[in-house]
This record gives C-alpha cells, sequence and structure tokens, in this order.
C-alpha cells in the first residue's frame, strides 16, 4: 500500500476510515530520551525519524498574565522560581517528575481582574519568527499542524490558582470561574486567528483540560454542564467554523463527561487513561464512530515487555478498526522504558496496525 504522510493518514483517522496503518504519536520523557541515547539512539537524531513516526507540529500561543519569572533559590539538585502563570514553583534537576507548587498569584476574584488586565491579544505573544522557518517544512513534509489552546479547568487549578482554591470557587464563586475559563479562550483565539488571517493553516485545536484523577472526577456531570461544557462547545465550533478538527486531553477518569463531550461535536479524545478506570474498548464501542480515540495503552506496563506486547495484541486490533484510532500509551513514555522495549513496541504497533 502506498506510505502515506502523516497528514494523510490523521485525515483518515478523523473520517473514520482505515490508512495505510493507525498513526503513532506519544510523548517520550527528557529522561525517556536521554535514557535512548546512552542504550543506542544516535545522536543528532530525532526518535521519530529514527522509528519513522507520525510528525506533529504545535503551534502555541501565550495567553498567559506573563508575570515576572525569577529563580528564587537554586541548588544542585532543585530550583524554585515562579512563572509567566505567577506560581511558585520547585522542580527537580536529575528526575523527571510534576513541578511542586508551592503558592500562586490568582487565589481570589479580586486578584484574577489583575490577571486578567495583563491578558491581552498581542501580537508579541505569538512565536511569529517559528512558524515562518518552519511553517513550509511541516506542509511540503506533510506534517499535521495543531493550533495548540490552553483554557478551561486545567490550566487555573495546576497553574494559576491551585487546586483547592479553585474547587470551592466553582460552588461558591462560580461567576468568577466561568469569566476566567471565558477569558482564557477569548485571548487563545484572538492570538490563533491573527495566526490563521496571516495565511498560516492547521489541521486542529488541541488543548489540555485535566477533568479527573484515579477512579473519579474533580467535579459532577451538573457542574460540568453549568459552567465548563460551553465554553468547551465554543472553542469547538471555533475550531469547525474554520474547518479543522477538535482534540482534547483530559487525564483521570472521565468516563461521565464522554457523552456531553460527544454531545458538543468533540472530534477526538486523549489520553484514555485506564490505570485511572478508562475502558478504551469499551468506549470505542459506544463512540468509535463519533470519536477518535488517542491512547489508551496502559503506561504502568510499558517496561514490562511481555505485559505491555499482550497488552498490545488485545487492544489495537479492536481499537482500530474502521479507522478513528492514534496509537499512544495512556499518558506519556516514562524514562524506565528501555530503548529496546520500545523498539519491539513500534515494530508490533506497526505490524498490528496495518489496513
Amino acid at each position: 500500500m502506498y506510505k502515506m504522510t502523516t497528514r494523510e493518514r490523521f485525515d483518515r483517522m478523523f473520517q473514520h476510515k482505515e490508512a495505510d496503518r493507525i498513526p503513532i504519536l506519544d510523548s517520550p520523557w527528557n529522561g525517556t530520551i536521554t535514557r535512548w541515547h546512552r542504550e543506542g539512539l544516535p545522536d543528532g537524531i530525532h526518535y521519530t525519524d529514527y522509528f519513522e513516526l507520525d510528525k506533529v507540529a504545535d503551534i502555541a500561543v501565550d495567553n498567559s498574565p506573563q508575570y515576572e519569572t525569577r529563580t528564587i533559590e537554586e541548588t544542585d539538585d532543585y530550583i524554585i522560581y515562579t512563572t509567566k502563570w505567577g506560581a511558585t514553583q520547585k522542580s527537580f534537576k536529575h528526575e523527571d517528575s510534576t513541578p511542586e507548587f508551592i503558592d500562586f498569584t490568582t487565589t481570589d476574584a479580586k486578584k484574577w481582574l489583575d490577571a486578567k488586565k495583563r491578558m491581552t491579544p498581542d501580537s508579541s505573544r505569538i512565536p511569529w519568527d517559528y512558524i515562518k522557518a518552519n511553517y513550509e517544512t511541516w506542509v511540503g513534509e506533510g506534517h499535521w499542524i495543531t493550533g495548540h489552546m490552553w483554557f478551561g479547568f486545567d490550566v487555573a487549578h495546576s497553574w494559576a490558582v491551585g487546586t483547592e482554591a479553585l474547587l470551592i470557587a466553582l460552588v461558591e464563586e462560580p461567576e468568577w470561574c466561568y469569566d476566567m475559563f471565558n477569558h482564557y479562550l477569548d485571548i487563545n483565539i484572538a492570538l490563533l486567528d491573527q495566526i490563521w488571517d496571516a495565511g498560516y493553516r492547521f489541521d486542529s485545536i488541541k488543548w489540555p483540560d485535566d477533568m479527573g484523577f484515579k477512579n473519579s472526577q474533580f467535579f459532577s456531570v451538573k457542574k460540568y454542564r453549568e459552567i465548563l461544557k460551553p465554553i468547551h462547545k465554543r472553542a469547538i465550533d471555533w475550531a469547525h467554523n474554520k474547518g479543522i478538527k477538535a482534540h482534547l486531553h483530559s487525564c483521570g477518569d472521565i468516563n461521565p463527561f464522554i457523552p456531553e463531550l460527544v454531545e458538543i461535536g468533540l472530534d477526538a479524545i486523549n489520553p484514555l487513561e485506564v490505570k485511572a478506570g478508562m475502558n478504551p474498548v469499551e468506549i470505542k464501542k459506544k463512540y468509535g464512530d463519533k470519536l477518535v480515540l488517542h491512547g489508551g495503552i496502559n503506561a504502568v506496563l510499558w517496561d514490562d515487555l511481555d505485559a505491555i506486547l499482550t497488552e498490545i495484541r488485545a487492544n489495537v486490533p479492536i481499537l482500530k478498526e474502521s479507522g478513528g484510532y492514534i496509537f499512544a500509551s495512556d499518558h506519556s513514555i516514562p524514562n524506565s522504558v528501555s530503548f529496546e522495549n520500545f523498539r519491539q513496541i513500534i515494530t508490533l504497533v506497526k505490524e498490528l496496525g496495518r489496513y
């Protein structure tokens, strides 16, 4: 069969049709890449090139309040610093891990007003040089081009407000949350419109909005419908009005939200976190004709070669039926996964993923 470009392959998946093979798109940790170079990945070669994986180009804009960034403390082991979202974080230098969040600036509705004033759709927030330098290559090589957004619950609770403060606000001050989530999206849309109007095209939008954790959700379906669902719908409608797709990354158990997302026209969902309670095969059976599924292969198993190959053999043939599937772990590839394990995983996925 004709070897498709990534763009052709993704386009077939979004049409829920067969391609030459399923696309393969995952996210190794930095420490994982470092390990792979030690174990055989040649220097100067990107792992996607070495393994002939799919290529997605991301166009990201800065919709943050642009608070001052500075280093507060640095040792041989860690660094404590402030971010443009107004958070104070501690990151460890020698380990792949989520940063520790120490403090936040936007902790109430009044402080939100200061952050909001700082968030304007100024064109300096767009990486014009990066886009101009790479766009022709992306198009010429058939990359899938994604306009990256960041709005909603995830950015607020993780990076700007803090989880406890935001969960209380969802109940006690829903108008603040609604205004904040909407404004994040307003700035995203205004900036991506500038890129679009300049003649640059992308094939989809994608945004992270983690709404679940292990076996549960951060808030109820009722609260989702009241506050967040209309904003998700606005982003999806904006994408569809441009003739492009909408792709959501939402970690954790988000099973109750899936029918809500299907109702508002979401095109693709990731990562289908098995270890949190998601069952990608069941989701495929219920919504496989409406949603592109991206992920769903338990990351906990990737360092056990026999276990992960068994998992892939059990799931990929079902998930790939009638298109609509992009292979990936159910979050990212940790540094416990060896270069040889990954090689054998990719070999099997390419074999099972052929149409």
